[in-house]
């Protein structure tokens, strides 16, 4: 997917066992989707941001969302009841994390490692796509918040410096 093509229609069971769409997000300007994995040790490292990031925006009209992109048949780490164990860990069970059995949104979205963010406008056109931030060993010596400043773009409708800012994350597993 590449800056400014819109988002594809999608429907994903979340942990809590509701079905989510992209029409559920409907009243918020912004959306923020990342994939992600239950262990990877990139994703692991950034879990806390995550939800810290959502919690932050909550009542700024941008919904953060997650979706797991692994096949869950290849690695038991990625199954459905690991997920929820997740958000139990962190104590953040309402956060939707929604998961990608067939993978055909991560296919959509053209994601190839977890963690990556695709953060939509308004018009749902990918306006940024790429890492959280600089340091995702340590949250601290964060030097350059990319996310957080695509984000406050974004919602003030201002384009965004750093549209597209690779990083590292491991290999999304795909289903064979």
């Amino acid at each position: 997917m590449n800056i400014g093509d819109k988002l594809l229609n999608f429907k994903l069971q979340a942990t809590n066992g509701e079905w989510f769409s992209n029409f559920a997000f409907a009243d918020k300007y912004a959306l923020c989707i990342i994939i992600t994995s239950n262990h990877c040790k990139y994703a692991e490292a950034y879990w806390k941001r995550i939800l810290k990031l959502s919690d932050q925006y909550e009542e700024d009209s941008l919904a953060v969302i997650a979706v797991n992109a692994n096949d869950a048949e290849q690695d038991e780490q990625e199954s459905f009841e690991n997920m929820k164990a997740l958000l139990k860990k962190h104590n953040h069970e309402s956060f939707v994390y929604l998961h990608d059995i067939d993978q055909s949104l991560v296919k959509n979205l053209g994601a190839e490692k977890t963690p990556e963010i695709f953060l939509f406008n308004s018009k749902r056109e990918l306006v940024y796509k790429g890492i959280i931030d600089d340091n995702w060993e340590n949250d601290t010596q964060v030097m350059m918040a990319y996310l957080e400043d695509a984000i406050e773009y974004c919602l003030d409708g201002v384009d965004i410096d750093y549209p597209e800012m690779p990083g590292p994350g491991c290999n999304i597993i795909w289903k064979k």
